[in-house]
Formats: structure tokens, C-alpha cells, sequence
């Protein structure tokens, strides 16, 4: 067992009390923001619980009065924090058992339990023996094991739960084929029934059909047996459970009717042996699809964890050192060279360079940094080399709580799944209790008392498939898991659920509705110059340059046909633009203000939503190329097809630097602000969007 457990940092937790009602939760909320240093409260009424983010001249002794004051008095939760594995569950009603065993132990103060990534999320109380708490659940049927906090875990990759699950759906699908076949075929086609019964007898047909089907249950339906049967044994059974009691039931009638049919009545001489086979096989498809599921869901937290390099280079008594992530600490000085992933946040304190933040804002122009700015783990260094000096470190870093968040929202209970884990909770028993009726009553008023056992087996083959243990799971994941495909992660695990509510969607433009791709959409030129002369000479000067606006123009020269014009003494101004020397005169290509401040008489220009990039020879003024970000081809459709299912659709403001979206405040008032447009039709999406591909390096014109 781990010495060091791992801990996962979460929110203040209080314990709430007086709590009846949803109004009274909403007091709660209201009073503990109200509270010095409470930033935002969020609190439960199924666990009587207050979640809080506090800031500085926060004061729990403040809280408490408050809180009492406002009749709903709140204890902290303290203890350690734990995320922990959790074996043998297969359904909802596995989950809500095992979180039940769990929340009794004292050890436990409170205990989260999530079925589709097949973990929990406990806190202990100070000096808990975590030996009780593993025993305990071992007894309960429920192993639990400490694995890696937030942001160490990768999470499940796609094959560790599917490949096993899928190796033995093949083998019953391959099994149960054939009893199928035989069984029902001759219902659909009665002249295959009469060849059947012909050619080989009814008693070979049977034989047949119990060799395949004992080989199902006794091969990939025997996890359903190593569960069910201790859940059944404990007096708690479960969906496994179910399952056991009806192919059993079924496969135990059949063999009956197979090899001693005397001892069933004529109107009972039916077998169902393809029902237990099929059950077996359809319950392992839904399992297949829940790993896989589950797989691609952890594949966003791995490739968000990928973009964190292993080591970096800390500055020691003037030398470069290679330390792993873990060794670092704030205050570091960090050597980041050029094509390099930084390895923490941080400020710049030697160096210029561009930073492509594409992980983090999506957008594609990389950010020029000097000393003083900011720099994020898991952006990307161009071509030049910079000294930081951390500013967080591990846990604290963005990228860390991105993940961390991404891997709540997966593991977050949508409402919808705590009905079904509550409905699941009292599923079994009462199929139990409704088999017994129905076979009682058939055996009491039944027109053929001899089929009671057939109607009780009825029931419990009818009942097995645990869909609603299972869609609930499986639907959030396979929600999630897509959405992490297409580069969209969920910030809360409800937030799913509340789609079907959504009335306006808010589009970031860059990389979004547009390509992400700046490129040349238009030259504007002097009396002085043409537009290949321009073109030549922009594409000479941005050879060397690393940034996106730079390959853009040699696109459009190369697709022009055009060959740079070759210069020497390239220099990059961080930010502002580039100077180059040809043929004895000095080329400067950049911003407006950039040209202006080199003492070229730059011309007024139309305001325009593109960037400008403004070229000079010598003291003349050539002129400018226009780019912009152009539309993705499908932008259109998708909007035009948002607005035709009634949901409203606007352009998010450009964000102030440092700001990844919207406030709560802007989302909210959206309609009401200039600047967040509603686009009133598809057709008249601009081409540059409200910011028209702007770079923050060249500026605009």
C-alpha cells in the first residue's frame, strides 16, 4: 500500500443543516455568498452539503455566526481528501450500494461514487485506518484502491476496459449465433422448421442448443455469475444479480424440457435457451460499449496531461539544470528553449519571443512575450529563447486545473443519473417480488397451473437486460467522449444534461467559424509599386520570420507564382514587425504604428476587420496586404442550421488579453451588448467576424 495517499484539492466543505427544501437551499446559497471572502457557494440538498470558493479575508468564524444567524448553521468538513478505484460494478444499482457501504463506515465522511468511470471520491476523517476502510469494502463486494490524483492520472485508455469485454462479446455473439438460428428460424421460415425437425429431431436440435448455451454462460457470461452470486448470497441483489436469476432460470427450464420431458406438462415442453444466450451477449455489448466509452472519454484528460512536458531546464548558480516537473517550485528560474513546451506558469524575466497560446485560447497567431508577461504551461515557444520564473507550480498551474476540471465534470452525477441509480437501487427486489406474484397467481387462478414456473420465468428473463443501469452511464459518456473528439469539454458534468434547454449558442470566432488560418486576401499598393513587386518583397522579408501571418504571405506568393526577393540582415521586432536590408535600402514590413515610428509616411487607411501589414522601402511607402482568417466551408450551414432549430446564435467580443471567454455577466446580457452581435441571418456572417483575424503581434491597421 502507498505511504502517501493522494489528495485532491477541492473547495471548502461544510456540512449544512436545516435544510428541507429546495427554497431553503436557495437561502443557503444566498446567505453564504453573502459572506466576506466567499467568492461563489454552491450547496446540496440530497447530501446536506455546502461547497465553497473563499478568497482573501475569508473568516470561518464569520461564516459560522452568518450562517447561524441566517437559521442554517454549517460545521466544516475536514479531513483528507481521496480519489479512489472501486471494483465489481457493473450498474446503477452497484454504484448506489457501494456508495451506501462506503458513507456507513466512520471512517468516511462523505463518499461520491461514480459508475461510468468506476472510481469515488472519498474524504476521511483525520486518523482513519484506510486498512478498516479497504476490509470493509471488501466485504461489502466492492474492493476500492488509491489511484493517482487529478493531475497524475491519465485516466482508462480506450483498450483497458473494452479489448477484454470485446474478445468475450465476439465468443458469445459467435455461440449464441447458432442457437438463435436454430431456435427461431423456424418460427420466421415454418418450411426450415419442418427440415429441422426432418433431418435431425427434436432432441439433437435441443442438445445442440444446450452445448452452445452452457458454453455462453460458462465462458463470457460467467463475470455475471461471479457477481451476482455473492450479491445474491449477501441478501443483496443487484443487476448481475438478475442476470444470474434469469438465464439460469431459463437454462435450467430448457435442459429440464431437454433431457427429462416427462416431467413437464405438454403445453410447458417449450425451451429458452436462446433467451438466456441472447441476454448473455446483448448485456456484454452494452459493457463493450461502456469501456470504450469510457476510454475515449479519459482521452481527453490524456491529451490535455500530453501537452505537459516531463522535465525542464531550472537555472543553478548560473547553469542549466534538467529537473523533472515534481522539482520545481515557485520562485524558479526556467530556461525555455526555442520549439519548447513550458513546463509551469510563469513571468518572463530575460528574452523575446513568440508564444503560440492556440491550447489555451484558440487562437492560431502566437502572443509576442517580453519580461514582465505571463506565460501558461503546455504553450508552445517559437524561435526564440526566454528565462521565466515560476509562478505555479503542480496542482496550481492552468493547465493542471483544466484537467482536473475536465475529470470532475466526467466523474459530476447529472440529476438524471441520480433517478436511475435510485430507481435501480429497488429494481431487482421488486422484479423478485413480481415473479413471485405472477407466478403465485398463475398457480391459484391460472387456467394451467403447470405453467406457473414458466410465468415466473418469463418475468425474470423479461426483466434482465439492465437498460436503465446501463443507457444512463453510457449516454454521458459516449456525450462527453465525442465532444472530446471534437476539441469540446464539458466544465460541468450537468451541463450536458441542460443542452436540450440551450436557446443560444455564442460562437468564438477564431478557429471556431474560421479556419484558423490567416491568408492574403487582398494588396493594396501605391503608385510606386505593383502587387508582385509588393509581394516579392513581403515574401523575402518574412523568409526567415517564424510568425503565422509570415506564412501566410509566402502561401500567397508561392501560389502566385512569385519568388521572394532575397534580403539580408533580417531582424524581428517583437510585437511590432520586421526589418530586412535589400540591395542596400532598409525593408520594414509590420503594423501601422510600427512603419510610422521607423519615420515612413504611412496614409491613412479604411478601417477594415483585417489585419494590415504595411510595407516600406526605404523611406517610401509601397503599401499594405490585407489578411484575414477566412470561414470554415461548413460555417454557414452550421449556423443556418441552429437558427432553423430556433436557437439564437452570436459572435462573442474580442477578449481582453489574459481573458479566455465571456464573463457570466456578457453571456448573460448578451442580447443587450453591441459588441456580442446576434447574427439575424447565416448569409450575412461577416468575413472576418468581429475581429477579422486581428494579430495581436502586427496589430492592425
Amino acid at each position: 500500500m502507498p505511504k502517501d495517499t493522494s489528495i485532491k484539492d477541492t473547495p471548502r466543505r461544510f456540512s449544512v443543516e436545516n435544510l428541507t427544501c429546495g427554497s431553503c437551499v436557495a437561502r443557503a446559497e444566498t446567505a453564504l455568498a453573502a459572506v466576506p471572502g466567499v467568492i461563489s457557494a454552491q450547496v446540496n440538498l440530497a447530501t446536506r452539503r455546502a461547497d465553497l470558493v473563499t478568497g482573501e479575508g475569508f473568516d470561518a468564524t464569520a461564516l459560522a455566526g452568518a450562517m447561524d444567524k441566517a437559521g442554517y448553521p454549517v460545521h466544516p468538513i475536514d479531513g483528507k481528501a481521496l480519489r479512489v478505484s472501486v471494483a465489481n460494478m457493473t450498474c446503477g444499482g452497484c454504484s448506489s450500494r457501494a456508495e451506501k457501504a462506503l458513507n456507513a463506515l466512520p471512517e468516511v465522511l462523505e463518499a461520491q461514487v461514480n459508475l461510468a468511470l468506476k472510481r469515488a471520491d472519498l474524504r476521511l476523517a483525520d486518523g482513519a485506518d484506510w486498512a478498516r476502510v479497504t476490509a470493509a469494502m471488501d466485504t461489502a463486494g466492492y474492493p476500492v484502491a488509491l489511484i493517482d490524483a487529478p493531475e497524475t492520472s491519465d485516466g482508462p485508455t480506450p483498450d483497458e476496459d473494452a479489448a477484454p469485454l470485446w474478445r468475450a462479446l465476439i465468443l458469445a455473439a459467435i455461440l449464441t449465433l447458432p442457437v438463435v438460428v436454430l431456435e427461431m428460424g423456424g418460427h420466421l421460415i415454418p418450411a426450415f422448421h419442418h427440415w429441422q425437425m426432418a433431418t435431425f429431431g427434436t432432441f439433437p436440435l435441443h442438445l445442440a442448443q444446450f452445448l452452445l448455451t452452457t458454453a455462453v454462460l460458462a465462458g463470457p457470461g460467467r463475470v455475471f455469475f461471479r457477481l451476482g452470486v455473492p450479491a445474491l448470497l449477501k441478501g443483496a441483489p443487484e443487476m448481475n444479480s438478475l442476470v444470474v436469476l434469469g438465464t439460469s432460470a431459463a437454462w435450467a427450464w430448457s435442459t429440464l424440457v431437454t433431457f427429462a420431458p416427462g416431467a413437464v406438462p405438454d403445453t410447458g415442453r417449450f425451451v429458452y435457451f436462446e433467451a438466456a444466450a441472447v441476454i448473455v451477449t446483448l448485456i456484454l455489448m452494452g459493457r463493450w460499449l461502456e469501456g470504450r466509452a469510457r476510454g475515449q472519454a479519459g482521452a481527453a484528460i490524456r491529451s490535455l496531461m500530453a501537452l505537459r512536458p516531463d522535465t525542464a531546464l531550472r537555472i543553478e548558480g548560473g547553469a542549466d539544470r534538467e529537473v523533472p516537473l515534481a522539482d520545481l517550485r515557485r520562485g524558479d528560474l526556467i530556461r525555455l528553449k526555442p520549439g519548447g513546451r513550458i513546463a509551469v506558469d510563469g513571468e518572463v524575466t530575460e528574452g523575446e519571443t513568440y508564444i503560440d497560446e492556440a491550447m489555451l485560447t484558440g487562437e492560431p497567431v502566437p502572443v509576442a512575450k517580453r519580461p514582465g508577461d505571463l506565460v501558461t504551461a503546455g504553450t508552445v515557444n517559437g524561435t526564440g529563447t526566454l528565462v521565466y520564473r515560476a509562478t505555479a507550480v503542480g496542482s496550481d498551474t492552468v493547465l493542471a486545473r483544466i484537467v482536473a476540471m475536465v475529470e470532475d465534470a466526467q466523474a459530476t452525477r447529472l440529476p438524471v443519473q441520480s433517478l436511475i441509480n435510485r430507481v435501480t437501487a429497488i429494481f431487482v427486489p421488486v422484479v423478485l417480488v413480481i415473479a413471485l406474484l405472477a407466478s403465485g397467481a398463475w398457480l391459484i387462478w391460472g387456467p394451467d397451473p403447470a405453467k406457473a414456473l414458466v410465468i415466473g420465468v418469463s418475468v425474470l428473463i423479461i426483466a434482465c437486460p439492465c437498460a436503465m443501469g446501463l443507457a444512463t452511464p453510457v449516454s454521458i459518456l459516449a456525450g462527453t467522449g465525442r465532444a472530446a473528439e471534437l476539441g469540446i469539454l464539458f466544465r460541468k458534468g450537468d451541463a450536458l444534461q441542460n443542452l436540450s434547454k440551450v436557446d443560444l449558442v455564442a460562437f468564438d470566432k477564431t478557429g471556431t467559424l474560421t479556419e484558423g488560418k490567416p491568408r492574403v486576401t487582398a494588396i493594396d499598393v501605391t503608385r510606386d509599386c505593383d502587387e508582385a513587386t509588393i509581394l516579392a518583397l513581403a515574401a523575402g522579408a518574412e523568409a526567415a520570420s517564424e510568425h503565422p501571418l509570415a506564412r501566410a504571405v509566402l502561401a500567397e506568393a508561392e501560389a502566385r507564382g512569385i519568388t521572394p526577393a532575397k534580403v539580408t540582415g533580417f531582424e524581428a521586432r517583437t510585437g511590432a514587425g520586421v526589418v530586412a536590408m535589400i540591395d542596400g535600402e532598409t525593408l520594414r514590413l509590420g503594423s501601422h504604428a510600427f512603419l510610422a515610428a521607423e519615420g515612413v509616411a504611412v496614409p491613412a487607411t479604411a478601417p477594415s476587420p483585417a489585419t494590415q501589414v504595411h510595407v516600406a522601402r526605404g523611406a517610401l511607402y509601397l503599401g499594405y496586404l490585407s489578411l484575414s482568417d477566412p470561414l470554415k466551408p461548413d460555417a454557414l450551414r452550421a449556423v443556418a442550421d441552429l437558427k432553423a432549430r430556433g436557437i439564437e446564435v452570436a459572435l462573442c467580443p474580442a477578449m481582453p488579453r489574459g481573458r479566455c471567454r465571456p464573463s457570466r455577466q456578457s453571456l448573460a446580457s448578451a442580447r443587450r451588448l453591441p459588441a456580442f452581435r446576434p447574427l439575424t441571418n447565416a448569409n450575412r456572417l461577416p468575413p472576418g467576424g468581429p475581429r477579422g483575424g486581428a494579430s495581436p503581434s502586427w496589430g492592425t491597421g
